[in-house]
């Protein structure tokens, strides 16, 4: 049965950790064998592979999961010290050329986003410009409740704030005009029309509005844009070389095009050049492999931040969904910690195993579910099922 658009566009928007059911992606031709690894992987991790018995078994448990969900194509990085490394890409960038997917290819990293706004709120906690315990009215105007909600419960998505995505007159709008460029300040009016779903702290429920309205407090206090001060104080200190901020719907070349099922009929389309002004902090931003893999080195291990305020973020509290727990922005999944991210046409996910001290990267173009799962989340579980079978990245789906 194929999902409403309302009903799928809700679902997708509030991302991974609350997945909906979804009906399976029609096959993708055949696509081209996996593409040579890239060069410049990182710095830190091993430039041999993992072995010729290993990297085949991955090649073909990836390619074989690729096909099953329909997944058009896949770059994955995969960084295991002591061991070597396993970069990458397969099957498609466009399915009208039959263009290969390429490692260096930018990608939509959607939530993934939300590491970079909360980090960017802990720098200035440790500017000592704000504090995690204050109320976001001390910052932001008629939010519900917000005297009594903190900026610390908007990072660990236990404020209560309605999800601004799950508003039927906000899926409306985003479904008739997927270019349109929204404002923070519209995005939060759909929010507030709502009732808070429950009292601050008291549960955990995924919302985009929270990490809005904490992009709103680092324009605020620090008096840059969002995205200028991700790039000065996140972006630029990481070293990230080939990350930004889009401030409407420009994607810089080269670039995979990117598939979605989120239309008024149900029908699969080519969504790379959709607004993604309506995720804003919450899911706007742009990345690559390479970057990514570097990113989650560092959000994982703090590198940006004070040890004390790096022990905060990594404070995880449970979610209701077995084996994920969520800190600041930021989830430990099966000991995998990070994040991962879903919007119309393109999926990733960026985690770090402490024990291991391995990363991996995953990047694909769709979000078409694959019976109930993101299609990410399967080439995660693959891949981890192979390499650290003590560590399995896996995220249920959610009714």
């Amino acid at each position: 049965m194929r999902r409403s658009p309302a009903r799928a566009l809700a679902a997708a928007l509030l991302l991974v950790l609350a997945s909906a059911p979804a009906a399976a992606s029609a096959p993708v031709d055949q696509a081209p064998p996996p593409a040579a690894v890239s060069a410049r992987y990182g710095d830190d991790c091993p430039q041999e592979g993992l072995g010729p018995e290993l990297t085949a078994k991955l090649d073909q448990a990836i390619e074989r999961t690729r096909k099953e969900a329909g997944v058009p194509g896949v770059i994955v990085g995969l960084c295991l010290p002591g061991r070597g490394s396993y970069i990458r890409s397969t099957g498609v960038a466009d399915t009208a050329t039959g263009r290969p997917m390429q490692t260096g290819l930018l990608m939509r990293i959607a939530s993934v986003t939300k590491t970079f706004t909360v980090t960017a709120i802990l720098e200035l906690v440790d500017d000592g410009l704000v504090g995690l315990d204050d109320p976001i009215s001390k910052y932001v105007a008629g939010v519900p409740d917000g005297g009594r909600i903190t900026l610390r419960q908007m990072a660990e998505m236990r404020s209560g704030l309605y999800p601004y995505t799950a508003d039927p007159d906000f899926v409306q709008a985003l479904v008739a005009g997927p270019e349109r460029q929204f404002t923070p300040q519209e995005l939060l009016a759909y929010a507030f029309r709502h009732p808070n779903t429950s009292g601050p702290g008291e549960k955990f429920q995924y919302s985009n509005t929270n990490t809005v309205l904490l992009g709103l407090v680092v324009e605020k206090v620090s008096g840059l844009s969002l995205a200028d001060f991700i790039d000065k104080r996140v972006d630029g200190p990481a070293h990230l070389r080939r990350t930004l901020f889009p401030l409407a719907a420009e994607f810089p070349s080269p670039h995979a095009h990117g598939y979605t099922d989120l239309t008024p009929t149900g029908a699969k389309t080519d969504a790379t050049d959709w607004n993604p002004s309506w995720g804003w902090a919450a899911a706007a931003m742009i990345s690559d492999l390479d970057d990514l893999r570097r990113w989650a080195q560092v959000l994982a291990t703090g590198t940006l931040l004070s040890p004390a305020t790096q022990a905060e973020r990594l404070k995880m509290l449970p979610t209701g969904i077995p084996g994920n727990d969520y800190g600041l922005g930021i989830f430990d999944n099966h000991g995998w910690i990070g994040h991962n991210g879903s919007l119309p046409g393109y999926e990733s996910v960026s985690v770090y195993l402490a024990s291991d001290r391995a990363t991996l990267v995953i990047l694909i173009n769709t979000d078409i579910h694959h019976e109930g799962s993101e299609p990410s989340t399967l080439i995660a579980k693959t891949i981890t099922g192979i390499a650290t079978p003590d560590n399995v990245y896996d995220i249920q789906p959610q009714d």
